[in-house]
Parts: C-alpha cells; sequence; structure tokens
C-alpha cells in the first residue's frame, strides 16, 4: 500500500472524510463560526474525540493548500492507494462486471477531483493513474472531488499499457478515447467487464496506450470545437455506460 499525507479542506470534504470513517488527528476551525455543516463537523468531531483548534481567518488562510477551506481544515490519516486487485474484489463482492476508469496522464488535480467525484457517483469500482505525469491525491483533488476521495478506490501503477494488457487477459474489455475513434460512444457496448481510458486534453492517451484499446471510441461533436474538458468526457462515458448497465 502506499500512502500519501495532505490536509483535507472544505466542509463537504471533511464531512465525507468523517462518513467514511477516515480518521482525522486534528480540526481547526474558524473561531465563531456556527453555520450548519459546520456544527455537524462539531458533532464528528466529539464523537470521534478528534482535537479541535478555533483559529483566526488569518491562520486558516496560512495552513491553506487549496485556497478555498470554507472555515475548516483537517489533517488527516493519510488517504490510501488501493491495488488494482483491490478494485477488481471491490466489483466481485458486488457481484458486478468490472467498471474501471483509467486516466492517461491526466496532470490537472481539479480534472483528477472532478472525475472521481462522477465516478463515484456513476458506481464506477475504481479510478486507476499512473505514477509518473499524473496529479495524485492531494488536497486540491479531495477539495475538488468533495469528499468522493473518501469513497473511491483509487490505484496507482508504474506503467498503464502494462496494465491494460493485464485487464484484458482478464477478460475486461478496454475502451479508449479519441477524436477519430473507430466507433461512436453510442455503438460501444459499456455493459461487460469495462474499462475506460481518458487521456490528456492535449494530446490525448499516449501511443502505447491507444495501441493496447480493444476500442478507440470518439464522442460526437456538433459544434465548432472538435475537443472537450477531460472530465467532461469522463462524465459523459460515465453516464453512458450507466445508462446501458441499467437496461
Amino acid at each position: 500500500m502506499r500512502y500519501e499525507e495532505f490536509t483535507i479542506e472544505g466542509r463537504n470534504a471533511v464531512i465525507e472524510a468523517y462518513r467514511a470513517g477516515r480518521p482525522i488527528d486534528k480540526l481547526f476551525i474558524l473561531d465563531g463560526c456556527q453555520d450548519g455543516p459546520i456544527l455537524t463537523i462539531k458533532r464528528e468531531a466529539k464523537a470521534k474525540q478528534t482535537p479541535v483548534k478555533f483559529v483566526t481567518k488569518e491562520r486558516l488562510d496560512q495552513l491553506s493548500e487549496t485556497g478555498k477551506h470554507q472555515g475548516v481544515i483537517a489533517y488527516a490519516a493519510a488517504y490510501e492507494y488501493a491495488t488494482v486487485e483491490e478494485i477488481l474484489d471491490n466489483a466481485r463482492q458486488k457481484g458486478e462486471a468490472p467498471f474501471l476508469f483509467l486516466l492517461d496522464n491526466i496532470e490537472d488535480p481539479h480534472n483528477l477531483g472532478a472525475i472521481i467525484r462522477t465516478a463515484e457517483c456513476a458506481g464506477a469500482h475504481g479510478v486507476i493513474i499512473p505514477k509518473r505525469r499524473s496529479a495524485g491525491l492531494t488536497a486540491v483533488v479531495a477539495k475538488t472531488s468533495a469528499g468522493a476521495v473518501s469513497h473511491m478506490k483509487v490505484a496507482r501503477v508504474p506503467n498503464i499499457p502494462s496494465l491494460l494488457k493485464d485487464l484484458k487477459k482478464q477478460g475486461v474489455w478496454v475502451f479508449g478515447t479519441a477524436a477519430d475513434g473507430n466507433t461512436t460512444l453510442y455503438n460501444a457496448d459499456l455493459k461487460g467487464p469495462a474499462a475506460i481510458v481518458i487521456g490528456s486534453e492535449g494530446t490525448g492517451m499516449t501511443r502505447l496506450a491507444a495501441e493496447n484499446c480493444d476500442f478507440l471510441v470518439s464522442i460526437p461533436m456538433k459544434g465548432d470545437l472538435n475537443s472537450l474538458n477531460a472530465s467532461a468526457s469522463a462524465a459523459i462515458l460515465l453516464y453512458e455506460a450507466v445508462r446501458q448497465r441499467m437496461n
């Protein structure tokens, strides 16, 4: 297992960390703040016996990594990266066909956080990122995910193409996204064991990742622009898979 330490910032992110059973080592709360979410956090802190310090806004600004702490910052036990096998076990335990999301060189932490949030809402079994040239589970990712990192299994692997080869051997179909894909999204069969690969906004998937996909899928474009933000593309793909799997 791999751990990465950082703060959790923002009301939703801290509340979701408590709900997910994440150990919180210490809380910093804006002195005098008494609104609903902060009161919820205080109750959780009391129940879990979390040490709380009431501080000024200036002190919170000094501690903040995101600049958007919303009056609360938690020092938490580190986020734990899952293994790919744990993600596959997650699907098996639910009696569902594996539904994985692989991110090939998504370096913007806001995009990563948004994708993790959508993947969690869509019922994906896990998100997989490479160790190099990718955002990790930072405070910005946790904040952008609105706490989804506390619920979604995220694995970090040394080599995406090698993983794709292994997944295919295990019967998982690999769908890569590409503007010049050989099938449109709405003709792709995403009901079975599926791994969806999203590349970076600038260059898309790496060549080796694309070569190891079973299908290259394109999203129909009707406007003058020919590309979408990575997190928007991910949301479209995830919910087309959800739609198919509901039938």
